[in-house]
C-alpha cells in the first residue's frame, strides 16, 4: 500500500530587507487509498440522492448503506399494519431492510410517480419531502401521498433512515370492505368509513 507524504512550504522573511528564505518540513502522511476514498466521498445529501435514484439497485444500496443501519418504515412497530404492508416497522439489518422494503413496494404497487420536492441537509442529517403516486396491483386502486424521510449519513454511508407516508391512504389501496366504524370527535358521533 502506497503512502503519500504531504509537504508544507513555510516561507518567512528574515530581517534582510525583502529577501525571503523557505523552510520545508513534513507535516503528515496519509495512505493513498484513504486519499482516493476522501476524494470520492459524497456529502450526506448526495449520498441520500444517490440512494433515492437507485432504490431498485441492490449494488448501489449496499454501497451507500451501513451494514448496521436502522431502517424505520412507517412506524416503530405495528403488527396490524404489518399484515397489510409486511416491511413496516423498525429493522436493523442494514442494506437488506432497504432492499426488502423497496422490493415489497414494487411488488405490491405500480409506481406512477415518486418525486422529491425538497431536500435539506445539516451535518449528518438529511430531510427529504415529496409525493408519490402508486396503484395497487391487487385491486387497481390509485393513491397519491406525501412522504418524508429523515436520514443520517456518516462517512458516505446511511446509518439511520426513517420513511413516513399517509399509511391510512396507502393501506387503503388494498381495502376490499369499508375500514370500519370510527368515533374520533369527542363532540361528534361515530361514523362508518
Amino acid at each position: 500500500m502506497k503512502t503519500i507524504k504531504f509537504l508544507m512550504i513555510l516561507s518567512f522573511t528574515v530581517g534582510l530587507g525583502n529577501q525571503s528564505f523557505s523552510q520545508t518540513s513534513t507535516v503528515g502522511t496519509i495512505k493513498q487509498n484513504e486519499l482516493k476514498q476522501n476524494e470520492n466521498m459524497k456529502t450526506p445529501k448526495e449520498t441520500v440522492e444517490l440512494f433515492l435514484a437507485n432504490t431498485t439497485n441492490p449494488d448501489v444500496i449496499k454501497s451507500v448503506v451501513d451494514p448496521n443501519a436502522t431502517y424505520i418504515s412507517l412506524n416503530f412497530n405495528n403488527p396490524e399494519l404489518q399484515k397489510v404492508l409486511p416491511w413496516t416497522g423498525t429493522h436493523h439489518e442494514g442494506a437488506k431492510a432497504f432492499i426488502d422494503t423497496f422490493a415489497g413496494v414494487n411488488e405490491f404497487w405500480t409506481i406512477q410517480d415518486f418525486a422529491v420536492q425538497d431536500i435539506f441537509s445539516e451535518g449528518e442529517k438529511v430531510a427529504v419531502f415529496g409525493t408519490f403516486t402508486y396503484t395497487s396491483r391487487t385491486l387497481n386502486k390509485k393513491v397519491t401521498s406525501p412522504f418524508s424521510i429523515l436520514a443520517k449519513v456518516k462517512d458516505g454511508k446511511i446509518y439511520h433512515f426513517m420513511f413516513m407516508e399517509d399509511t391510512f391512504a396507502t393501506a387503503g389501496t388494498f381495502r376490499i370492505t369499508p375500514a370500519g366504524t370510527f368515533h374520533s370527535d369527542p363532540k361528534g358521533k361515530e361514523f362508518k368509513s
